[in-house]
């Protein structure tokens, strides 16, 4: 297999449970994920569906109250000799994880700077740590490679902020050095967790187009968490719809985004902002997401779902193949079931965006 068509991760059929006072909760449930090389992967859904529990679990770094009851997540990367391995993290202790994958060959970039970065650490010092942790580089490298890494991602006088504490730099300072620490290493995998959700607009872009840039010129494969299907649109390959701990749809970035087959697709589509539409209101998903704590028979998007047809209440949908890449798990796509189109205005909507997306032509 060639290098460039090389699965780097697969998570199959995992399955997470959570102790709590209240009882256990059964937060991941069948997950399956695929990613390849300079892929960029995008995983969504509303907040508590899952997606930040399995990526957390892929970097060996679950909660205590975690325990994964089923499932593997392989992990391939190659030695400094050149030599290939994969290995199942979930096999590995936290000592071997930390030493060989964390940081080192995948990195998190998580979605609040102020509390992933450490208030009393200078940025210099904190960028140079997992060099010199790693690698055994030494002091007067790594702070010419940390120099050079926030040059990269685009912060201007370097020398000077890596004099610098936390608080002394703006959000989207911060989340560019948070950017350059994920980058030290030289990862294979960079996992990106709400990478702009407490930032600005304007700056939000920017943050989009530097991990972009990044991935371009270093070849490496991006997971990106996040509810924001803006983001998605201009960052993501294929795309994972999580609900309740499981994918519910999946499939390439131009099916998800123009023939949606999930009615849970369909309301995180149509909730997303559009100048253009005739509606005076933003759409909402009605009712809320279902608490695992009292799993319930069938689907779990039931009650919420104004498509449901009578076996939704009693049997979980199998995953069902619309193209060779493009799955959903809905009743509605059984050949028993009766023809239910998307809603109108989404499709509209959907047609306005394609036509948008082609005359301005996808970067």
């Amino acid at each position: 297999m060639s290098e460039e068509n090389k699965e780097i991760l697969k998570i199959n059929n995992l399955d997470i449970t959570f102790r709590t006072t209240a009882g256990p909760v059964h937060a991941i449930r069948g997950v399956d994920i695929d990613l390849f090389k300079g892929e960029t992967v995008a995983i969504v859904g509303e907040s508590g569906s899952g997606k930040s529990v399995t990526m957390k679990a892929a970097m060996g770094i679950l909660a205590s109250n975690a325990t994964v009851t089923n499932g593997t997540i392989e992990f391939s990367y190659h030695h400094a000799d050149g030599s290939p391995e994969t290995v199942d993290i979930l096999t590995k202790n936290k000592k071997w994880i930390r030493r060989h994958i964390n940081g080192k060959r995948i990195a998190m970039v998580f979605q609040d700077p102020m509390t992933s970065l450490d208030p009393t650490m200078t940025i210099g010092k904190q960028i140079m740590e997992g060099m010199i942790w790693h690698f055994k580089t030494p002091k007067k490298e790594a702070w010419d490679k940390a120099v050079s890494l926030l040059k990269e991602v685009g912060i201007e006088d370097a020398e000077k902020r890596m004099k610098n504490y936390p608080h002394q730099l703006s959000g989207g300072m911060r989340q560019r050095v948070v950017i350059a620490i994920a980058l030290a290493c030289n990862p294979d995998l960079l996992i990106c967790d709400e990478p702009t959700t407490a930032l600005d607009v304007t700056i939000q872009a920017k943050i989009i187009e530097l991990i972009r840039r990044v991935q371009k010129e270093r070849g490496i494969s991006v997971i990106y968490i996040t509810h924001d299907l803006g983001v998605v649109a201009k960052v993501a390959d294929y795309v994972n719809v999580m609900y309740a701990g499981k994918i519910v749809e999946k499939g390439k970035i131009d099916e998800i985004f123009y023939d949606p087959k999930h009615p849970y697709t369909w309301g995180l589509l149509s909730a997303m902002p559009d100048l253009d539409t005739d509606d005076e209101r933003l759409y909402t998903i009605p009712g809320s997401p279902p608490n695992l704590l009292h799993e319930k028979a069938g689907d779990a998007f039931a009650p919420r779902n104004r498509y449901a047809l009578e076996i939704d209440d009693k049997a979980d949908p199998p995953m069902f193949q619309v193209t060779d890449t493009h799955y959903a798990a809905t009743w509605l796509l059984d050949p028993r079931a009766p023809k239910v189109e998307m809603p109108k205005e989404l499709a509209d909507r959907l047609k306005r965006m394609k036509k948008e997306a082609s005359d301005y032509g996808r970067e």
